[in-house]
This record gives structure tokens, sequence and C-alpha cells, in this order.
């Protein structure tokens, strides 16, 4: 096997100690020399990215969810699972895994939660002995009544540049890309 000692071009194994985080020093460019430097960041290229401008304007609106749900001690997922359930009465867990795009062992532990807090039951499916469909109690009915209401309140909140169109469309457009 060549070393670097064969090879000039090979990194040597010995980093010099100006390459080392610990013994980096700044170095102040010779007056009129051509370092560049920023006074405005260009982001021009990510903003013409898709996936760059979902994931901005999702974190923007999952951070007021956190915090406005909170005090209903749901999370995103657990607000999805709880909705799902509570608009399809008697959803089997196969089912929710499906339309919202979960592993099965990750809705287990999150079903057991939202049964031992009273939000669901389980009751056996009318046409498959097998399968246990999932319900929301009156207390889960209720709470994602409120729940609801505050996701709806802030998704107008956070999209008020927004016309009532503009939002219709966006949210088409988006279902395109997963749907």
């Amino acid at each position: 096997m060549p070393s670097a000692k064969d090879n000039p071009s090979a990194p040597s194994k010995r980093a010099s100690p100006r390459r080392t985080a610990q013994t980096a020093k700044p170095v102040k460019p010779a007056v009129g020399s051509d370092v560049a430097a920023v006074d405005k960041v260009d982001t021009s290229y990510l903003q013409s990215l898709m996936g760059y401008n979902a994931r901005r304007a999702a974190l923007s609106i999952i951070e007021l969810f956190l915090e406005r749900l909170a005090p209903y001690g749901l999370k995103p997922v657990d607000f999805s699972v709880m909705t799902t359930i509570h608009h399809n009465p008697g959803v089997t867990s196969r089912q929710l895994c499906a339309a919202l795009n979960l592993l099965p062992p990750n809705l287990v532990g999150l079903i057991q939660s939202l049964e031992s807090r009273g939000l669901i039951e389980r009751k056996p499916h009318p046409h498959d002995g097998r399968a246990v469909g999932l319900h929301a109690t009156a207390k889960g009915q209720a709470l994602m009544v409120q729940a609801e209401q505050t996701a709806s309140d802030l998704e107008v909140e956070k999209t008020t540049r927004l016309t009532p169109a503009q939002r219709k469309t966006l949210l088409s457009l988006l279902q395109k890309i997963y749907l």
C-alpha cells in the first residue's frame, strides 16, 4: 500500500497546526486584498427549492402550533391521530398508519397514551373480528373541538398575507406533491 511519502499530493496523517479548529486564528486581510465579505446573505438558490420553502413555512407554523396546543397535551402527531379518529369513528390502526404515513410500531405507544388519558377507546370492528376500531371518547371529542379550533385559528393567523383563494390554492398545490 503506497504511503503519503510515495504520493506527495496525498493528505498527511499529521495535520498542520493552522488547519485544526483549536489552533485556527482569524487572519486579518491585508488592505486592498481580494478577501470576500458578505453584507447580505444570498439565499436565492434555496428560495428556488420547493422543499426548502415548504420546510420553512412548516417550521413557522409548527412553532406556534406547539405553543398553542401544549395546553391540550397534543403534539403534531397526537393531533393528527386524534383528529383522524375524531372524524373517522371506528378507524383501525392499520388505516391510521396508511392515512398518516406512520409506522405501526410508532403508533402503538401513541394509541396507548391516548387511551390512558381517556381520549380514545377501542371497540370491536363490526366486519373484521381480528380488527379493533378506535373511537374518540366524549372527553376526546370535546378536546378535539377545542384543539381543532385552536389549530384553525393559528393557521389563519400565520397565513394572513394570503387571500382566502391563495390559501386554498396553496393547500391544493401542496397536496398534489404528497397525495
